[in-house]
């Protein structure tokens, strides 16, 4: 019996019993840093745009070589730019294996797993390995003394690239120089404006070169300096050739003032040379010059090509001050405010010391007639939870 009248106590309680919110300060450097800290939303009262870019470049440099297929040779932006203009990228040659004099023509093969022989039995006419070097004529025929191939009809004589040059034929491309042109626009905000700034005129870029500390704004950048920026060693790379990262990160606040948005140049390399497999390290490419000799016979020179492509890489994102936005912002912030009070009500009746001391004044039961005393605020750096 006594049972059934504490469970009608309680169904009666909870139809009539009123909850009302009690403001309990706390005093506590701990609890306030929650507070302010749950408070601090990231700025969002503008509204964004992305950057549109257009990018063109301009390698200046000389450098001479003196081997004995090409003899001494001085080569000119013209030669070791391929292609002379890219799509925001641009590759400078510093290193070659030359074969002169290619025709067309029957030669023996380059010793392989799939083209030494014996005798003709070995080699098959009219087949061509994807990784050979042309269409074999079924004859078996001396490489060397001491070694035969199949013989094939392709651009005698073969290229050999077993032995790339090191150094670096060109490394003296270490101190050529790239003029970037980059032109900006967001077209939310009708914003437009280029990396060479309006105070740059053409005496200061016949005679500046980007340098971090002294010339910032300076649009032209040397080679190795790049690479050094990035943490690579030009020489070392000049040999395979490899890739690098030019960046502009043009993140602007559109609400200050325009001169304050410049773009901010960052180099990296972009290929892995680190890679566990030692296969297929650098960058090459074949190209050939093609000519007729006094017989009328075409003929070419085929250059096996390693070098730096350099990718020019463009970003950023601009903000502006929007009505719109910033009602949102507020919206969203008051809403967000709500949930801070839940955040630390529960970091306080759940992990402070005084935990216990807590709950007992943030629940408090009224009887009848009873009095209950009343909470002070105490301290300066205060806690306000309902």
């Amino acid at each position: 019996m006594a049972c059934d009248k504490d469970c009608g106590k309680k169904c009666v309680g909870c139809l009539f019993d009123y909850e009302t919110p009690v403001m309990l300060v706390i005093s506590s450097k701990r609890v306030g840093a929650v507070f302010r800290y749950e408070c601090w939303i990231e700025q969002n009262y503008q509204e964004t745009d992305s950057v549109v870019s257009s990018v063109s470049t301009k390698v200046k440099g000389t450098a001479v070589t003196n081997t004995s297929v090409l003899g001494v040779h001085v080569w000119d932006v013209a030669e070791y730019i391929i292609p002379p203009q890219g799509e925001n990228s641009f590759f400078v040659l510093t290193n070659m294996i030359v074969t002169p004099a290619q025709m067309q023509s029957r030669c023996p093969e380059v010793p392989g797993p799939t083209t030494v022989c014996l005798s003709d039995s070995d080699c098959r006419s009219g087949y061509s390995n994807v990784r050979g070097s042309g269409v074999q004529t079924g004859l078996c025929v001396n490489y060397s003394a001491s070694v035969k191939t199949c013989e094939v009809l392709s651009w005698c004589p073969l290229e050999n690239d077993t032995e790339i040059p090191e150094p670096a034929l060109l490394e003296a491309a270490e101190d050529f120089t790239v003029l970037i042109k980059n032109s900006i626009h967001y077209p939310k905000f009708k914003f437009r404006k280029q990396n060479i700034l309006p105070h740059i005129n053409s005496t200061y870029l016949k005679n500046c070169t980007f340098n971090r500390k002294t010339d910032p704004e300076c649009p032209i950048f040397r080679m190795g300096d790049m690479l050094k920026e990035a943490g690579e060693d030009f020489r070392n790379m000049a040999v395979k050739g490899g890739a690098m990262g030019i960046f502009l990160d043009w993140t602007c606040d559109l609400d200050m003032k325009e001169q304050l948005c410049v773009p901010k140049y960052t180099f990296s390399r972009l290929d892995n040379k680190n890679s566990e497999s030692d296969a297929a390290h650098g960058y090459n490419f074949r190209y050939a010059k093609y000519f007729k000799n006094s017989e009328n016979t075409e003929t070419r020179t085929l250059v096996k090509a390693y070098g730096i492509r350099f990718d020019v890489i463009v970003f950023g994102k601009a903000g502006k001050f929007s009505t719109v936005q910033a009602i949102v912002h507020i919206g969203a912030t008051l809403s967000f405010l709500s949930l801070v009070n839940a955040v630390c009500d529960w970091f306080v009746l759940n992990f402070m010391e005084k935990k216990n001391y807590y709950k007992k004044h943030k629940f408090i039961h009224l009887d009848k007639m009873e009095d209950t005393e009343a909470l002070n605020s105490i301290g300066s750096t205060s806690y306000g939870t309902q």
